[in-house]
């Protein structure tokens, strides 16, 4: 019988093989080459946001440079949506690597929320956790963490460390035996 962190560990290390390419009316002062990342499927894409535009930006007028976003087949990708989420809604049935398109110009304020900074993310990824934890230990485990156990959960899922988010983690997906399992199990559904 596969044991349960060897379940963990195949989840975590799920990648996305995926190619980045400039919206073709993006100014540049040269052609543009497309970059290829292994994303992983638990990450955010605001978390390689740094990577792309760093590869793109060689190419820009910086001028041409505002507030960078993805879409995938004409559809903006939300940001605080998990990689693997954002695929499997939008792309599962394509063949990879996984195409999309990268814009520097004309974001789609009716469609997606700004992310100025990796801070939001992480606020945004803090309060999810939050909510599950006020569903399955009505937030007692959350408020016995110190801030330094937030920021370790946090850096874990940023750098991509399994042993360092699940080290926290697991304190999160553990009950007392006494309870006979979670008072709720929280999910979410995405249409």
């Amino acid at each position: 019988m596969t044991d349960d962190k060897d379940v963990l560990r195949d989840v975590w290390f799920g990648r996305i093989p995926t190619c980045f390419t400039l919206y073709q009316d993006e100014i540049t002062e040269r052609e543009a080459e497309p970059y290829y990342l292994l994303l992983p499927r638990i990450s955010y894409l605001t978390l390689v946001t740094d990577k792309v535009k760093k590869h793109f930006q060689k190419v820009m007028r910086q001028e041409e440079v505002s507030e960078i976003w993805f879409e995938y087949e004409g559809t903006p990708l939300k940001w605080h949506y998990p990689i693997g989420l954002l695929f499997d809604l939008h792309a599962s049935n394509t063949a990879l690597p996984w195409s999309i398109t990268v814009h520097f110009k004309n974001f789609p304020e009716k469609d997606l929320l700004h992310c100025h900074s990796k801070d939001v993310i992480e606020a945004h990824f803090m309060a999810c956790i939050k909510e599950a934890d006020a569903l399955k230990h009505k937030s007692q485990v959350i408020n016995e963490m110190q801030k330094k156990d937030h920021k370790q959960l946090w850096m874990g899922l940023q750098n991509d460390k399994f042993e360092q988010f699940w080290a926290i983690n697991r304190k999160l997906m553990e009950y007392p035996p006494e309870d006979n399992g979670f008072r709720y199990i929280p999910f979410r559904i995405y249409q």
